[in-house]
């Protein structure tokens, strides 16, 4: 089972409304898509999403590492050798970890079609139905909570609440708003994609324990580099802390995990380069003691199918963040996951299970070599 050939797409999807954080609005969904064919004729797919602000990664770029690096050191190689293969992909390439993310999920995706297994049953096969939340984009207090209401009537029943823009007063005032509109029944996160300093992080989660607003947790609330900070910020508070943009990689996550700076890690394969370094976060957080999230990007269902496939697959991830496929004015993939409101159902075809994509539907910013 040789890897015969490497493709890549470019795709661009509007989003139905303006997804905002404190890093950055998005308006259309833009993503390279991989598609590698081995010599036996199966077919799987990748994705790489370009999120600059995070990751560092563009379009451009995402391409260059795919077809002047990875590409050449994977075509013709056996998928059967794949542990040596996968740590090659990480190995032969510094950073780039969505450009890695794209061919690992694709791999993965042949490999376990070769089985003839679903990739989560591949992976560990915990279960194969799990639960996402939908995300409220940063916004003027009102509109958050119009937002709130709208999700909560779609059968959401966990809310994950963009904040760290403006000030903290701001950010207090709109999950007072928020939660004012949708009750005590809904659980909310929140999200300050590293908007606060330690101190301000402090004072505003102490507050909203104070005003009974009833956080589930709050994500990466300091800068990522931060790690002192995002360990003040978890020893001097009682809502759980989990920490995102501070972990890429199996090292990291290890860091924060000796040093007790959050209490959960998000896991992203745009983050870590894969599911292969995933699940290595994944495993060192569970013999600690540590749960997980697995989250995403502003992504395609093809990539968002790879990281439920994983999800699912693991006892010790137990918050999923899947929302962005349902952002998407249009459809361009069939197959992969299923959702009927906030319930995820993983396929029973093998690999993703994506049967096709539509490349040239969604391809407004041109196909790739």
């Amino acid at each position: 089972m040789k890897i015969d050939k490497i493709e890549t797409f470019k795709v661009a999807i509007p989003l139905r409304k303006p997804f905002k954080t404190a890093l950055r609005t998005v308006n259309t969904a833009e993503s390279i898509l991989v598609k590698v064919t081995c010599d036996n004729g199966i077919i799987g797919w990748g994705e790489a999403p370009p999120t600059v602000v995070i990751t560092g990664e563009t379009l451009s770029s995402i391409e260059s590492a795919i077809h002047q690096v990875l590409k050449p050191y994977l075509e013709q190689q056996s998928l059967l050798n794949f542990e040596a293969i996968f740590q090659g992909i990480q190995s032969i390439l510094i950073g780039n970890s969505s450009a890695k993310a794209a061919v690992d999920m694709a791999l993965y995706d042949c490999l376990s079609q070769q089985c003839k297994l679903p990739l989560y049953q591949f992976l560990g096969g915990h279960k194969n139905e799990i639960e996402t939340d939908f995300t409220v984009s940063v916004n003027g207090p009102e509109e958050m909570g119009e937002d709130a209401v709208s999700y909560v009537q779609q059968g959401f029943d966990v809310l994950k609440v963009k904040v760290g823009k403006d000030n903290t007063a701001t950010d207090i005032e709109r999950i007072r708003e928020i939660r004012g509109r949708i009750g005590n029944n809904i659980k909310i996160r929140l999200d300050a994609n590293q908007g606060w300093t330690p101190k301000e992080a402090i004072q505003a989660i102490r507050k909203m324990e104070e005003l009974g607003l009833n956080i589930e947790l709050v994500e990466q609330p300091v800068k990522a580099w931060d790690i002192a900070g995002l360990k003040q910020v978890t020893d001097h508070v009682d809502t759980l802390i989990m920490a995102d943009e501070s972990v890429f990689s199996p090292r990291q996550a290890f860091e924060v995990i000796k040093s007790r700076s959050a209490d959960l890690i998000n896991i992203k394969l745009m983050k870590s380069g894969g599911i292969y370094q995933a699940q290595i976060i994944n495993q060192l957080a569970e013999v600690c003691g540590m749960e997980c999230m697995v989250g995403s990007m502003i992504e395609t269902r093809i990539g968002i199918s790879a990281a439920a496939h994983f999800a699912a697959s693991k006892k010790n991830i137990t918050r999923f963040d899947f929302d962005a496929p349902l952002m998407l004015a249009k459809e361009l993939v069939e197959g992969g996951i299923k959702y009927n409101g906030r319930k995820v159902t993983l396929p029973t075809e093998p690999g993703l299970g994506i049967r096709h994509v539509n490349v040239e539907e969604g391809a407004s910013v041109g196909n790739s070599k």
